[in-house]
């Protein structure tokens, strides 16, 4: 029995190495794995830094999942080029007054107050390096310990912006609720086999409240049609607004906001902060909105479905049509199976 537990470590250690390998050899090696593959790496690596850093897994996935989304869309910073997405500055990473910013000697980094440090054995400290950057990150939260009220002032200290930290936390939530990191699945926000219409109308001209922009997408259905979340996500807000009428948001593992708006009532037990799956009924179609609570009526039953992208430091709205449209092909051809 002990053989043949000893055999299936060594097995994963060695698939570990070989991975890891990869990606050290080729700038492009992302390319030639599998996601499912790449995910597999990611976990081993959360894992191993876990059992050093008593920092929880799902902590350092939700940081590297933010970062990840974050570095996609920002032409400030490096192009990720490992499995892991965490980006350390090189004044944070070497220490803000060593003259060598690229600095991997980590007894020199260590004198000048840098964060980096060894995480894989080598007696380097490379910034570009997964493991040495997970370690590190890893390292530096547990100095603030590794309960969630002392993480929270620990990714404070490190991103400094509350709105950071909040996604954060939400990344965390949803990755330690299912226990991996294949999250990415999407649903179309209605049943298709309603009767629904829509066309892209992102950047309409609105007047009502004075002049705007229409931010989303309008999909006409007749009242009480169920609206479903389109992700796996945390419910982010649910309540009234003037413009929106009874709404909902749903942050998603991407850092993407998805606003569910006019809704006629939501779905019994729904609440800020639970954990809702693409497809689930949070709420239905309806005409609310444009006046105080309450209003309805001013114009016809409709959902308006928006999507935000945060980028680290701010966030912006984008056209939801294309993604409507793949969701909706790609619920079809499931009903056709």
């Amino acid at each position: 029995m002990e053989r043949s537990l000893s055999i299936v470590v060594l097995r994963k250690m060695l698939l570990l190495a070989a991975l890891l390998s990869l990606f050290s050899s080729h700038a492009n090696a992302s390319s030639q794995l599998t996601e499912q593959q790449i995910n597999h790496l990611r976990m081993s690596l959360y894992k191993k830094v876990e059992a050093i850093t008593q920092i929880p897994w799902y902590v350092l996935a939700a940081c590297d999942q933010y970062e990840r989304n974050v570095r996609k869309i920002k032409n400030d910073i490096p192009k990720q080029k490992g499995v892991i997405g965490i980006y350390i500055p090189p004044d944070k990473w070497a220490g803000t007054a060593n003259p060598n910013l690229n600095d991997q000697n980590p007894v020199s980094i260590q004198l000048f107050g840098g964060i980096g440090m060894d995480g894989n054995g080598d007696d380097k400290a490379q910034m570009d390096h997964d493991e040495d950057v997970l370690y590190s990150f890893a390292h530096f939260l547990s100095k603030y310990g590794n309960d969630i009220e002392n993480l929270k002032i620990g990714l404070w200290s490190y991103y400094h912006r509350d709105k950071t930290v909040g996604i954060i936390l939400g990344h965390m939530k949803l990755f330690k609720h299912f226990g991996h990191l294949q999250l990415n699945e999407h649903a179309f926000p209605l049943p298709v086999r309603t009767d629904y219409s829509y066309r892209d109308t992102w950047g309409d001209a609105r007047g009502w409240g004075g002049r705007r922009i229409h931010e989303g997408t309008d999909i006409f259905a007749h009242y009480g049609v169920p609206v479903r979340s389109t992700c796996y996500g945390i419910v982010e807000m649910k309540g009234w607004n003037r413009y929106g009428g009874w709404r909902i948001g749903i942050r998603d593992i991407q850092n993407t906001y998805h606003y569910f708006a006019h809704l006629n009532g939501f779905a019994k037990d729904i609440h800020v902060g639970q954990i809702v799956k693409p497809g689930q009924i949070i709420g239905s179609v309806g005409s609310s909105g444009y006046g105080p609570p309450g209003t309805s009526g001013k114009f016809p039953p409709h959902l308006h479905y928006g999507m935000y992208k945060d980028n680290g430091k701010t966030e912006w709205s984008f056209d939801p049509y294309p993604h409507l449209k793949l969701w909706e092909r790609l619920e079809w051809q499931k009903e056709k199976k």
